[in-house]
């Protein structure tokens, strides 16, 4: 009997990992078991790289039936000698940003971002936007509908400042005319600011009407992010939030197989592609018709973004559209003050209810801490109090568990070859003992969502990357260099299973003795502000069940 129920825990334990790998899937996280489209394909490099940068650059979006998009947009607006055209790199340098522009097509191919270093060379700031042979990430703009400027057109830099200097902005005006349409592009940095205004002028000099359609788009590789860990998976992907259709994201394998769900036409609304603490999105202007698209370009390189169709531009007239490309960190405040359901990229899946209390909460504390290693141990406390009750009863029941072991054992051996008997010896044996066999599990069920969110609000909070604790303790966001909060865990799951009631069956007695070095090594790769709030939580708990196991101990029950 002991050993089916070893059998079938095991089998338990088993389907649950796997439910919760399905469920990471099923988010659009990386699989521990199988292959993703966003792990597996190699970066493009080489001569095969600059072929794939060659297809990216001629993979104008098609402009499909919208309102007021012409039914000959095309994508053979691309010029011929496109590939052959050579520019200028233009470097604009902010207080948060140092950004580089491209004059062919006017794009913005390298953004680095000064306050924040990169996570496998902490002595370089990180790199967003990137054009390389490892490294693909862009964003581009042009129009169609015609041969008209588009992402791989020369522009002509008009004269100004490039650096912020004293000043609160700092401007590019890029210029370029083909089939007699002129297309301006101004592109603004602010002071202290992630957003770049992005303004597009049509100006139509070519003597007849024209109807052009402007696309924004954000390509990327497929890629993860370099230095992610490998027990911590996190999202990379493409986003699209409308007000009717709301949030939606998706892998960039659901792209790569044509299966990405999302709203495809929309008067409002922006579109983005995520990453572990950051996001790039391109807000156009609101009420403005829009065709929203996904597409795969070339091998392991995708694209998402917007056809807006610009009207019929008399000769002589000129046509306005303007957007917003945020690029920077997922800072919930900044996100929300931006735009409606932006701060939705920092997905806490449907614990968003219970997690987005929790890092309010935590943004209180770190007001009065200003540190965010106290801040987890501080947050971590006031949680266990709150659910100092059900920890209680908890406790009460294992320790009343523990206390008639020797009752159980004994029944076991007295009716081992009698199941039913030994079910029912169990039954009065509870009965009697008032013991809920249930009762140590149901308080810990309650307080299960909680703790998830808590994991998530710690796992997706950029304000604790590179934000040092104490000592040796100089990033919550990587890994605990000398691996010593992984070995507090490791001891306090081994003192925690002390104290639970040991398991009468011997393997199941084992296999619990072992957890806590398995788990340990999970942590080893954990982020060092998860662990320090498992610790901290781990350490109350021991704290609390010791005491109350103290209690009832001082009347054993006596076999």
């Amino acid at each position: 009997m002991d050993i089916k129920r070893t059998v079938l825990w095991v089998v338990f334990s088993v389907s649950l990992l796997f439910l919760w790998d399905q469920w990471q899937r099923h988010n659009g996280q990386p699989s521990l078991f199988f292959p993703s489209a966003t792990q597996t394909v190699p970066a493009a490099t080489g001569p095969a790289g600059a072929a794939a940068s060659a297809g990216a650059s001629t993979a104008v979006p098609q402009a499909t039936a919208v309102a007021g998009t012409p039914a000959a947009a095309s994508a053979s607006a691309v010029p011929a000698n496109a590939a052959e055209a050579k520019g200028e790199v233009i470097t604009i340098t902010t207080d948060v940003f140092k950004a580089d522009i491209d004059t062919v097509g006017g794009e913005l191919k390298r953004l680095e971002l000064l306050h924040h270093k990169d996570t496998v060379d902490p002595t370089k700031n990180l790199v967003l936007f990137d054009s390389s042979a490892t490294r693909t990430y862009l964003a581009e703009t042009g129009l169609i509908g015609g041969p008209f400027p588009n992402h791989k057109s020369p522009f002509t830099a008009l004269p100004g400042a490039r650096t912020l200097d004293n000043g609160n902005q700092v401007q590019l005006v890029l210029e370029s005319t083909e089939g007699g349409v002129k297309l301006t592009k101004t592109y603004t940095f602010k002071r202290g600011d992630y957003s770049i205004d992005v303004k597009h002028t049509v100006t139509n000099d070519s003597g007849a009407p024209v109807s052009p359609s402007l696309y924004l788009q954000l390509v990327r590789d497929g890629n993860a992010p370099e230095g992610e860990q490998r027990f911590v998976h996190t999202f990379t992907g493409a986003s699209v939030y409308t007000e009717g259709s709301k949030f939606q994201k998706f892998a960039f394998d659901k792209i790569e197989g044509g299966k990405a769900d999302h709203a495809t036409k929309a008067d409002d609304g922006w579109f983005a592609l995520i990453q572990h603490y950051f996001v790039s999105a391109f807000i156009p202007q609101d009420k403005a018709p829009r065709e929203i698209f996904t597409k795969k370009i070339a091998t392991n390189l995708y694209a998402v973004g917007n056809i807006l169709p610009l009207g019929t531009i008399a000769p002589g007239a000129s046509v306005t559209m303007d957007a917003r490309l945020y690029s920077g960190p997922e800072v919930q405040a900044d996100l929300e003050a931006i735009t409606p359901g932006l701060e939705l990229v920092k997905d806490y899946g449907w614990l968003t209810i219970i997690a987005k209390p929790i890092f309010w909460l935590m943004t209180q504390i770190h007001k009065v801490l200003g540190n965010w290693g106290w801040t987890i141990i501080a947050l971590t406390v006031l949680i266990k109090l709150a659910f100092f009750p059900l920890s209680a009863a908890s406790y009460r029941s294992m320790a009343k568990m523990k206390l008639v072991t020797p009752k159980m054992t004994a029944i076991r051996e007295r009716f081992k070859s009698e199941p039913q008997k030994m079910n029912q010896a169990m039954m009065e044996l509870y009965k009697t003992e008032k013991i809920n066999p249930l009762g140590g599990c149901l308080p810990i069920v309650v307080q299960i969502p909680v703790f998830i969110s808590l994991y998530w609000v710690l796992l997706a909070s950029v304000e604790i990357r590179n934000a040092p604790w104490l000592g040796w303790i100089h990033d919550l966001a990587a890994p605990d260099p000398f691996y010593i909060l992984p070995v507090v865990m490791a001891i306090s799951m081994f003192i925690q299973t002390k104290l639970n009631p040991t398991p009468p069956d011997p393997m199941q007695a084992k296999v619990m003795m072992f957890m806590p070095l398995i788990f340990s090594v999970m942590f080893f790769f954990f982020p060092s502000g998860l662990v320090l709030y498992w610790v901290t939580n781990n350490v109350l708990s021991i704290a609390q069940q010791w005491v109350i196991t103290r209690k009832m101990g001082t009347g054993p029950a006596k076999a």
